[in-house]
């Protein structure tokens, strides 16, 4: 089959390689459909994610058709059109059971990385290096997706492949940023980052019940987004002061809900951002923590931060006064996407939650190198490109 993989820091390579076989009787062989670029991919591209080998085949946010399943599978069954959640849970750990699945203890089966650098092993995730279990991605003709039962859902008539694709990951990592911002009927919410995480987080908090959003990028195109998509007050941080901003829309309170959609390579135009990146390139730490810092500054006392965008290793100047002196709420996670699947296509079956217009740019598999590029440099107004193998 043909696949686009990783080959070093910033480049990449569709070729030929084997198809998948179900290794495990709780497998399911999907072939892809829809596969689409996340911001967090770019974080593999450069090289910010040890443990990358030559050859990796990336990707994680998909809908396609099963194929075949092993035979320990009961609900899911060969011409099933579906969708996986990216982050693989088993199903039967205490933290399964509990509906955290991001928390998994059995999904990973390389913990030793992470075990080291978090004190306890993190949850798989497909096609996101070999610290977080080495599966082969979705920029692929087929895929194997493990405890099938558990990470595929059946995609529900009236939903289209176009919006089916976002419920991989965009949608779920947007709506738990904002059920983990704890949001209150009538709150102000303020979301760094109108990529497609961000612009699903903000239509999460007005679905959870905020009276108004307020979105923080640099570029016009999803800025405008925010605006007509999301209905958000938009604020470029390029020609605003962001903080005096907040604090003006809040009358001096700042807001309500502060949520992180960006995460260890933020952009910023304050001292802040050029001694993290200095310090990101000299390996000295491994984060850019602008964004994390602004929202924790900015946050009303007493109210909550929910961090979503991906952190991977240390911070320097963390605010922790900040969040002790305001008694600030600090929540953060990879999203366990099974726990929302079924209340997304609810939303989107009854006409209140729309993905599909992240997908700015379709092209087929052999484009995906340029796709990329496109994407990681913002050309052309690139949203999200996404991939037909076929």
């Amino acid at each position: 089959m043909r696949a686009l993989t990783w080959q070093g820091p910033n480049k990449l390579q569709v070729e030929t390689v084997d198809d998948p076989s179900i290794l495990n009787p709780r497998d399911a062989i999907v072939r892809v459909i829809l596969s689409s670029v996340c911001g967090s991919d770019l974080h593999l591209l450069g090289g910010y994610v040890p443990t990358m080998q030559a050859g990796d085949i990336i990707g994680h946010e998909f809908m396609g058709e099963v194929v075949e399943t092993g035979s320990a599978v009961t609900q899911i069954k060969k011409g099933d059109r579906v969708v996986t959640v990216s982050i693989v849970g088993c199903g039967e750990c205490e933290h399964c059971q509990r509906s955290d699945f991001s928390c998994c203890d059995n999904s990973n089966p390389n913990p030793t990385a992470t075990d080291i650098a978090y004190g306890q092993p993190a949850c798989g995730i497909i096609g996101y290096s070999h610290a977080f279990g080495g599966y082969a991605g979705s920029h692929a003709t087929y895929i194997r997706v493990p405890f099938a039962d558990v990470n595929l859902f059946t995609i529900p008539e009236g939903v289209r492949d176009e919006q089916a694709v976002f419920v991989s990951d965009a949608v779920p990592t947007g709506f738990f940023a904002a059920d983990n911002a704890d949001i209150q009927p009538g709150d102000t919410v303020a979301v760094w980052g109108c990529g497609g995480v961000g612009l699903m987080a903000m239509s999460s908090a007005y679905l959870l019940g905020a009276e108004r959003v307020i979105a923080i990028d640099r570029f016009a195109d999803r800025l405008r987004l925010a605006e007509e998509k999301a209905g958000a007050i938009a604020l470029n941080y390029e020609t605003t002061d962001v903080h005096a901003a907040l604090l003006e829309l809040t009358g001096g309170r700042g807001p309500d809900r502060c949520i992180d959609c960006v995460g260890m390579e933020a952009h910023g135009t304050e001292v802040d951002y050029f001694y993290d990146k200095t310090k990101q390139m000299l390996r000295l730490h491994t984060e850019r923590g602008t964004v994390l810092r602004q929202s924790i500054r900015a946050c009303r006392k007493g109210g909550t931060v929910s961090v979503v965008g991906v952190y991977g290793g240390l911070l320097d100047k963390f605010p922790m006064g900040a969040i002790v002196n305001k008694a600030l709420t600090l929540r953060s996670g990879q999203q366990p996407g099974q726990r929302y699947v079924k209340r997304l296509f609810e939303h989107i079956q009854k006409g209140e939650l729309d993905p599909s217009y992240l997908l700015t740019h379709p092209m087929g598999l052999e484009q995906s190198v340029e796709g990329y590029a496109m994407f990681k440099e913002k050309r052309q107004d690139c949203l999200r490109a996404v991939f037909r193998p076929e």
